[in-house]
């Protein structure tokens, strides 16, 4: 089976303890036997610009056969969903991961132009046949309120709530490597 797993990282510092850094080790010592983990260091993270991490995004794309699980943490989530519904990609996107997103443009605090999604965002990501949503209620850095309007605009993707303030999700984040690994199997078991 030829299925690869990308992560994109959140926006600011990455280092080893840093931003998406312990998520990204938890799914890399968790999944690594299964899939080949793809985590790239996408440009200016400390000042991100949607063109530059399109870029990478592509480059990281193209370079893949197959099919492919796509996660995104916080910015990378944004990212994600934003590339997925306005770019054309060689790769079958089988399931895609949004933890703990920034919806831009949804409130004044969240006003990065280049990131903002078209209005009709919602309609190629139709496609996608596994599409969850990850986000702690309590959160303090990307409110709840944005993975309200994301799971309003997204109806088909599967909700869940996390107890609790996450962020960076620096423990793991359970129920994502669950939802993963429930995709692996059903993906096995159509071979």
């Amino acid at each position: 089976m030829n299925l690869s797993l990308m992560f994109i990282h959140s926006a600011g510092p990455q280092g080893e303890n840093q931003g998406s850094g312990k998520l990204t080790a938890y799914l890399q010592k968790e999944l690594s036997r299964e899939y080949h983990l793809i985590h790239p260091n996408m440009q200016t993270p400390e000042d991100p610009k949607y063109d530059e991490w399109k870029e990478q995004i592509e480059k990281e794309l193209d370079q893949l056969s197959g099919k492919v699980i796509l996660v995104g943490h916080s910015l990378g989530g944004s990212v994600l969903l934003k590339y997925l519904s306005e770019e054309s990609f060689k790769v079958q996107v089988l399931g895609l991961f949004i933890v703990a997103a920034p919806f831009w443009g949804i409130d004044e605090d969240w006003q990065r132009s280049d990131f903002f999604l078209r209005e009709d965002f919602e309609q190629p990501l139709k496609e996608i046949p596994y599409l969850f949503l990850y986000h702690s209620i309590d959160e303090k850095i990307v409110p709840f309120s944005h993975h309200t309007e994301y799971a309003e605009k997204l109806p088909h993707g599967k909700r869940r709530v996390i107890s609790g303030e996450e962020h960076l999700f620096e423990n793991g984040l359970p129920e994502l490597l669950d939802d993963i690994k429930n995709l692996l199997t059903k993906e096995k078991r159509s071979f």
